[in-house]
């Protein structure tokens, strides 16, 4: 089904459409909150009110094809609306995401651990615009760049350029952080 008829069902009531709507989109929508560096919850937060300024406008939408880049640029102006209201960064709680499954042989999860610090370590050294980039560009779904562009407020030829220069920065400071180790 297409953009134009999901949307047109949604706003007739149609529940699969919606889900359909947002399934495609939701992890656009995820990873600009998240690209703010906003909290789990506040993230949560800014993607519902997203959703709900989708469903107040479903009629509205005259541009079917440039939805993604409306729903982006509705969670790019949330998260900022939520830091300005004086929601601070918090530690993430997220634990599990660097425990190794179990049955792994021992030097496994450390040498995986060894890597992650040391990725994580690179990546907190790039500025905010290439670690907000690069955060938005691994979301489950990959956003175009159009959506990307929205999402970040960035003209769209720059946003390809831009990678390249980030991920180019994040190998020098792995390879650096290798021989230093």
């Amino acid at each position: 089904m297409s953009l134009h008829e999901l949307l047109r069902a949604a706003a007739g009531g149609d529940q699969t459409a919606w889900e359909e709507i947002v399934d495609r989109f939701a992890s656009l929508v995820w990873a600009t909150a998240r690209a703010h560096r906003l909290s789990r919850d506040d993230a949560a937060d800014v993607a519902q009110t997203t959703w709900l300024r989708l469903v107040e406008n479903l009629d509205r939408i005259h541009n079917p094809d440039g939805l993604g880049a409306w729903l982006a640029t509705v969670a790019r102006r949330e998260s900022l609306r939520r830091l300005r209201l004086g929601a601070r960064e918090r530690p993430s709680e997220e634990i599990d995401l660097f425990e190794a499954p179990s049955g792994d042989a021992i030097d496994v999860p450390l040498l995986e651990r060894e890597r992650d610090v040391a990725l994580w370590g690179a990546f907190a050294a790039l500025s905010e615009r290439c670690k907000t980039l690069l955060r938005l560009l691994v979301s489950e779904q990959e956003p175009s760049y159009q959506e990307v562009s929205a999402a970040l407020d960035m003209p769209i030829g720059s946003v390809g350029p831009t990678r390249i220069r980030c991920v180019q920065r994040l190998q020098s400071r792995m390879t650096r952080a290798k021989l230093q180790s």
